[in-house]
């Protein structure tokens, strides 16, 4: 068939990764590890000079630089995307470091589709990388690397984008941490679903432990030990409450030196740059949204905007959920997992699989970049089995941002999609009314225990008599609470509310 020459391909891509424990362990930088990847990418390729004809590189942003303030422990370059590029003999006109978020590198990958296809863009460059575990380590050693470099040079510095993420009423009452707020997530669709705790550790068990097998034959995977569902449910010493109800096991791994790149261009570049049609990768559809604040939903237990962009990404390809061959679902916790297949009928044991690197409690939560190593996998399976269609999911900040795409061998012209009227809709979606005013009994909605600090700290979310929804926490002073929540199980109950200092809401006790 005849395809549009400004049609978007993706022509390479590329991982590097290494381990504290392996052999040739060489503690490289963040740059040092996207470059190793940037240039995989390229070799993927399977062309000339394309280095040189890379006009756009997009970036995304490491943890240690994901917040206001923050000071990388090694220091960093002044220009991230420009230090990659000095490493792979390539000088772009224009240089990006995306937003904060796990749904970056696909974000990505829709923006330059769009460019490309509008003739804006040539050849755009996508990469990240972590050191994560290369900092702890030799901060544990107490060792020190300099990182630093000043590149100068055009960037366009798209900022943090972590507005409307998380209010105060949760983070003034101790929810502030991705795994305390998920946590809340996950216990809201226990609730959901009325299991008790040791059923409902089993079933994250069961979703998890397919995982680690796909994990168990990346070379890439930080962490490559095959666990059953009950290993994975079973807390112990190496497997501890982080916070209730997750297992160590059961959240994203961030101890990670991994890198990632993805290399896309227009069909007629790529026959410019000799690139064989045996590497070309379509991307079919995608969409972009952004969820409710958590205290604006009005179900904990779900985030309906991520299923809605699934769906809306879906309608723009034209398949089905039947017609998809391969899947990557973000996995940071199980609850992001549950919340797609839940909404779509996706069982949890699909014999397709749900993920295509052994997700990021195994493979590895490389900070905000994780997906770019989805996608790059996604190419690989893709090109091996031709026609099959692959769908990558990528999430941001708490169950906030997500981003999907839709890839396929089989060509087809690119068809532009617009999530705006999809999100005027999720934007128009009623609230709940926050009461942080009232006093006395309301009913639990979902509640975590965090044990990551020298005492365990309770927060509960709660329904009032008249249906507001109100935060609060456990004393800080008094453990009597946060042991009762730990000895029985606050889902079911009702919560005995009073005021606290600073506007705080305490929970002193339970009824029922």
């Amino acid at each position: 068939m005849s395809i549009n020459d400004n049609t978007p391909v993706i022509i390479g891509v590329g991982e590097a990764s290494e381990r504290i424990d392996a052999p040739g362990y060489a503690a490289l930088s963040p740059a040092a590890l996207a470059a190793a990847a940037a240039k995989a990418a390229i070799e993927d390729a399977g062309a000339g000079d394309i280095a040189g004809q890379i006009d756009v590189i997009a970036a995304i942003r490491q943890f240690e630089v994901s917040g206001p303030g923050a000071k990388p422990p090694f220091g960093a370059a002044d220009n991230f995307p420009r230090s990659v590029a000095a490493r792979i003999g390539a000088d772009p006109r224009h240089a990006i470091l995306e937003v904060v978020g796990g749904q970056g590198p696909q974000h990505l990958v829709n923006e330059f589709a769009h460019a490309i296809a509008s003739g804006e863009t040539g050849v755009a460059l996508m990469v990240g990388s972590e050191a994560i575990s290369t900092v702890r380590h030799l901060a544990g050693k107490g060792e020190s690397r300099d990182w630093s470099e000043a590149i100068g040079g055009q960037l366009e510095d798209r900022g943090y984008g972590m507005e409307g993420l998380l209010t105060s009423d949760l983070a003034g009452h101790g929810a502030r941490t991705p795994i305390s707020v998920y946590a809340l997530f996950e216990n809201a669709r226990r609730a959901r679903e009325g299991k008790d705790r040791a059923s409902y550790a089993l079933e994250m068990g069961r979703l998890f432990a397919p995982f680690t097998q796909v994990a168990h034959g990346n070379p890439h995977a930080m962490s490559q030990e095959v666990y059953s569902a009950e290993d994975l449910a079973t807390v112990t010493g190496p497997n501890r409450l982080t916070s209730d109800p997750f297992p160590r096991r059961m959240v994203a791994r961030d101890q990670a030196n991994q890198g990632a790149a993805v290399l896309m261009t227009s069909v007629r570049k790529a026959r410019e740059l000799g690139v064989p049609e045996d590497r070309w990768v379509y991307l079919w559809g995608g969409a972009d949204v952004k969820e409710r604040t958590p205290v604006q939903r009005q179900d904990l237990s779900k985030s309906p905007a991520s299923t809605a962009a699934v769906r809306r990404a879906m309608e723009v390809a034209g398949v089905s959920l039947a017609d998809i061959d391969v899947f990557d679902l973000y996995s940071c916790f199980p609850i992001a997992v549950f919340n797609i297949c839940d909404d779509l009928g996706l069982a949890p044991d699909d014999p397709r699989g749900l993920t295509v690197t052994g997700g990021l409690p195994f493979f590895g939560g490389a900070g905000n970049n994780y997906s770019m190593h989805a996608i790059a996998e996604m190419i690989r399976r893709l090109r091996a089995r031709p026609g099959a269609v692959g769908l990558v999911g990528a999430n941001g900040g708490f169950l906030s941002k997500y981003s999907v795409g839709l890839y396929s061998t089989q060509a087809r012209d690119f068809q532009p999609f617009d999530s705006k009227p999809l999100q005027a809709q999720i934007d128009g979606w009623a609230a709940p009314v926050l009461d942080q005013t009232h006093v006395g009994e309301a009913a639990v909605e979902t509640y975590t225990i965090d044990y990551a600090g020298p005492a365990p700290r309770g927060v509960v979310v709660a329904r009032t008599p008249a249906g507001a929804r109100i935060i609060a926490m456990t004393p800080p002073d008094d453990t009597a609470v946060v042991g009762e929540m730990i000895a029985t199980d606050p889902l079911g109950r009702r919560a005995i509310l009073a005021p606290g200092e600073g506007g705080k809401v305490l929970v002193s006790g339970f009824a029922g």
